[in-house]
């Protein structure tokens, strides 16, 4: 079916999934039944339940932020200035030259 011109492509936007995520969730879930990891040899789940037996945390978090995206930081002041509440003023200033005299 064509698109109406202004009509966008993909009108859901990309998916939001996390497959890397999906796949720690799983085979951490497997792995505390007792079960036998099932992937394919080099798969994703394969990988992360070889980095969970291992207990690799830094790279389990390196691989999740390069394939689900990092996690969004929050956005802290220092005691001084706070970039949520910091309010700039301008102020306009009409002067007349030699008004004084």
């Amino acid at each position: 079916m064509p698109y109406e011109p202004g009509q966008s492509g993909n009108p859901g936007g990309r998916p939001k999934t996390k497959p890397f995520k999906d796949a720690l969730l799983i085979e951490a879930l497997s792995a505390e039944r007792g079960e036998e990891c099932l992937a394919k040899p080099g798969s994703l789940r394969w990988n992360a339940r070889k980095l969970l037996e291992l207990g690799e945390v830094p790279a389990i978090r390196e691989i999740a932020d390069r394939l689900d995206g990092k996690v969004p930081q929050a956005v802290v002041g220092d005691n001084e200035s706070d970039p949520v509440s910091l309010v700039h003023v301008i102020e306009r200033r009409l002067v007349r030259p030699n008004a004084g005299n």
